[in-house]
């Protein structure tokens, strides 16, 4: 797995969720229920994780996206 980036921001997330859907390729979301649980302060942010054969191509889509 590769870490594309952490957020709190979750209309950023289903964003780039959705961009990389459209191209195919599948990603995680990683941390959703810690942050759940601690209560939705924003202390631990959500990672937002593609499979390693697909980390450059999802670099590239978000890059073109002006999100990288």
């Amino acid at each position: 797995m590769h870490i594309l980036l952490a957020t709190n921001n979750l209309v950023r997330l289903n964003f780039l969720t959705s961009l990389l859907r459209d191209a195919g390729i599948e990603s995680v979301v990683l941390d959703h229920q810690v942050s759940s649980v601690e209560g939705s302060i924003g202390a631990i942010p959500r990672r937002l994780a593609v499979a390693t054969k697909d980390s450059r191509q999802a670099q590239r889509i978000l890059a073109e996206a002006g999100e990288a």
